[in-house]
């Protein structure tokens, strides 16, 4: 199988409405939705994409359609501080994890979107003379 594209699908109960602005990430509307009036939300940076679909949609076959649970998203960035003080300080959002450097090389914090999914903010890290 040759594919063209490849990302990740959310089922999420909070796709639309003032739940998704609390979602930190940037989601734009997907052009090419088959369906008039679904929209799937989709991150488009850094050659990476995410997509939310609401967790009762039809395409779900029956007996699938539950909100994500369990999962964790790693997003790296070029200045996770910066990151921190837009989401964090500014935007109010509630931190699972504050802001910390790890020992294993990164610089990091851990919010979670309306649905508990853990949204992990990265800024990668010289390691340490110890992990080589």
């Amino acid at each position: 199988m040759r594919t063209t594209s490849f990302y990740p699908v959310i089922g999420t109960a909070a796709l639309a409405g003032p739940a998704q602005a609390d979602v930190p990430v940037g989601l734009e509307g997907d052009p090419e939705a088959q369906e008039p009036g679904v929209e799937v939300p989709r991150l488009r940076q850094g050659g990476g994409e995410l997509a939310l679909l609401d967790h009762t949609h039809p395409t779900i076959p029956e007996g699938h359609r539950t909100p994500v649970q369990g999962l964790l998203l790693n997003f790296e960035v070029a200045d996770v501080d910066a990151e921190w003080e837009r989401l964090v300080v500014r935007e109010g959002l509630r931190p699972a994890l504050t802001l910390r450097s790890e020992d294993f090389g990164q610089r990091h914090f851990i919010v979670p979107d309306p649905n508990g999914v853990l949204i992990d903010v990265i800024t990668r890290s010289v390691l340490p003379a110890k992990w080589w």
